[in-house]
């Protein structure tokens, strides 16, 4: 479907409020790649869960991840959720899909963003891969968005998107949640990913912006329905 037809099908919904789910591969990746985004739609008071592959345990111990991605998710006014798989371990296989599937079937979502799927952490490419087949057994019911997270360390190849979002405004919102998570080096990460939005932002007209790619043959365009302008 064309942008216009997008707009079309998403000019014939009704305005309410919306469920939406962002997956990420580990505590911080959601607020990483769409902190402004969910800053911004919390604010109009629409539902966001941010839905984690795994609890981040690694070198960090998973009550200190867990704890931070809680009160990173207090800051943007979302909700956190986990599918329970082990960092650095993704599987992707049958069960794992339908378990998934029920995971994103309970929430009954408007809208899925999920990473991009070439991505060099195997954890972030395993969610995009679990994302994108719910979405695919759901009927393709919901919107599907790809996000980008720490280009050229973690996404690649994430050209031509097809939203831009202005977050200029909830920049310190995003950086306050991005810095909750202080066990995984905040200094270096949200400067890098700092830098990619203030890319986005020089390529749409913004000061910063969050950048996305909408999956073909998603029912329609969230972001006018959520009542947010995008170029």
């Amino acid at each position: 479907m064309s942008a216009e037809g997008w707009q079309a099908s998403a000019a014939e919904l009704p305005a309410r409020k919306l469920k939406i789910v962002v997956s990420g591969g580990h505590p911080g990746d959601p607020e990483y790649g769409c902190g402004g985004t969910i800053a911004r739609l919390t604010a109009l008071g629409h539902e966001l869960t941010l839905l984690y592959l795994n609890d981040g345990a690694w070198e960090t111990s998973a009550a200190v991840r867990i704890a931070e991605a809680k009160r990173a998710c207090e800051i943007l006014k979302a909700r956190p959720s986990y599918a329970h798989q082990t960092n650095g371990h993704a599987v992707v296989d049958n069960d794992h899909y339908d378990a998934f599937q029920k995971m994103i079937e309970a929430e009954r979502p408007d809208a899925v963003f999920t990473h991009w799927t070439v991505d060099n952490h195997p954890d972030h490419r395993a969610i995009a891969n679990l994302t994108y087949e719910s979405w695919n057994r759901s009927k393709r019911t919901f919107a599907l968005y790809y996000f980008e997270v720490s280009d050229g360390e973690d996404t690649m190849q994430f050209s031509a998107p097809t939203h831009y979002l202005d977050i200029t405004a909830v920049a310190d919102t995003k950086k306050a949640a991005c810095y909750s998570h202080a066990s995984q080096n905040p200094d270096f990460f949200y400067n890098v990913q700092d830098t990619v939005a203030k890319f986005r932002g020089f390529e749409s007209g913004y000061k910063r912006a969050e950048a996305y790619k909408l999956q073909i043959g998603s029912p329609y365009d969230i972001f006018p329905i959520a009542g947010l302008p995008t170029r």
